[in-house]
């Protein structure tokens, strides 16, 4: 969790496109960001824009933004073989 309590949680995310690709992200507000994936602004990944509607399949906490988007690049390092292992298995949603 945050050193302090002015410092937001740091989430690493994993969305499931209509087209069963997997999207990878961080924010702070897991609920919103998935919102604008979905289109509730102009806000979502130009990515996940044509492949709508996306749904959340796995999420995990992270100590800064820092380690959030160390996470984030070793994630999306990975072949989407292992992406599916890390959601099936460690799946916490």
């Amino acid at each position: 969790m945050p050193s302090s309590s002015n410092e937001k949680a740091w989430f690493v995310y994993i969305l499931r496109c209509a087209d069963n690709t997997l999207y990878t992200g961080i924010t702070t507000d897991v609920d919103k960001r998935i919102q604008q994936h979905n289109g509730s602004d102009k806000k979502g990944a130009k990515y996940t824009r044509c492949r709508q509607p996306v749904r959340l399949v796995y999420q995990e906490s992270s100590e800064s933004r820092s380690d959030a988007s160390k996470r984030e690049y070793t994630i999306k390092s990975l072949k989407k073989l292992e992406k599916e292992y890390l959601v099936d298995v460690y799946q916490v949603i």
